[in-house]
């Protein structure tokens, strides 16, 4: 499959799925001559149907949605209508969401009866594929839910980061450094969702084996509001063992330096990193944890297997 550009637009993906036969009465009913509607992708018929036969998709990887933001859009939609209709699958408990759930939400909002809709044919894994999309162009996913949608891409369809990284138009790095963030602890995870940590500072958190000591990193982080490079200082020292002598620990300021070179060395191989250095010597470890990703990795290096 080739990689799909998400400066093409929305509708030129959604344009790709199969449309359905023409549904049955009883579940939609075709717009009338005296009913406005927007006209669909490619001359598709739109279709006003009961708002009460539309339901969110369990697929969908957003689970947030700002109050002000829907309340916005709910006042432009008592004023103007819903310009863009909603793309939709029968389902088995009627019309299950694929796009537009949050115009859905503020349709809801607004007390309209009906919705414009487009019905089409789309598996699992294209719904999947199509909200993580959208919700990609929009910039409307936090890294949480980027990083549980891909992971399910990966677990439930039995994609490779780089079929995910091909079918939502990112680097094979970007998917797996999200993935990664499904490693730190719940708590962390809870912060990075609410906004109140940055993947910047997470990915510097990952350098911490042990579940406490990221958590109580990231306690410091939040509580003391401290920058990515100040956090990089945090973990280094953190990592020093308990019992290692004074003399042989280098200055904080060396530590942070180290940290900051390990954390640009684990974004550009996209996975696990320890750099040891002292006195002009070291060592760098890269971690892998599959065959593909060992593959990988040696193609990221220019070494031929086998």
């Amino acid at each position: 499959m080739s990689k799909p550009a998400l400066g093409r637009g929305l509708g030129a993906l959604l344009g790709s799925l199969p449309v359905t036969a023409k549904p049955a009465m009883d579940v939609v009913s075709p717009v009338t001559s005296t009913e406005t509607a927007p006209v669909g992708f490619d001359g598709e018929q739109v279709q006003q149907v009961p708002l009460s036969q539309v339901h969110p998709c369990p697929l969908q990887p957003r689970k947030q949605f700002a109050a002000e933001s829907l309340q916005e859009l709910a006042d432009s939609i008592r004023e103007n209508g819903i310009v863009q209709p909603l793309i939709v699958r029968q389902g088995a408990a009627g019309l299950e969401l694929i796009a537009g759930e949050r115009r859905w939400r503020a349709a809801q909002m607004a007390a309209l009866s009906t919705v414009p809709v487009i019905v089409r044919e789309a598996d699992d894994r294209a719904v999947l594929e199509l909200a993580l999309i959208e919700n990609l162009q929009r910039e409307n996913l936090n890294p949480m839910e980027e990083a549980q949608g891909y992971a399910q891409l990966v677990g439930q369809f039995e994609l490779t980061q780089d079929d995910v990284a091909k079918r939502v138009g990112k680097s094979r790095a970007a998917v797996a450094n999200a993935l990664r963030l499904l490693r730190l602890e719940p708590s962390i995870q809870s912060l990075i969702r609410e906004g109140r940590l940055s993947v910047g500072h997470a990915k510097v958190i990952l350098g911490l084996a042990d579940p406490l000591q990221q958590a109580q990193a990231a306690e410091r982080v939040v509580k003391e509001a401290l920058n990515v490079r100040q956090t990089e200082g945090l973990v280094a020292r953190l990592q020093k063992p308990a019992d290692q002598a004074p003399k042989s620990q280098l200055p904080t300021r060396t530590d942070a330096h180290v940290a900051h070179l390990e954390g640009r060395i684990r974004e550009r191989v996209g996975t696990k990193v320890r750099l040891s250095y002292k006195a002009g010597k070291g060592s760098v470890e890269i971690s892998f944890f599959s065959d593909d990703e060992l593959e990988r990795l040696l193609q990221l290096l220019g070494v031929q297997a086998g």
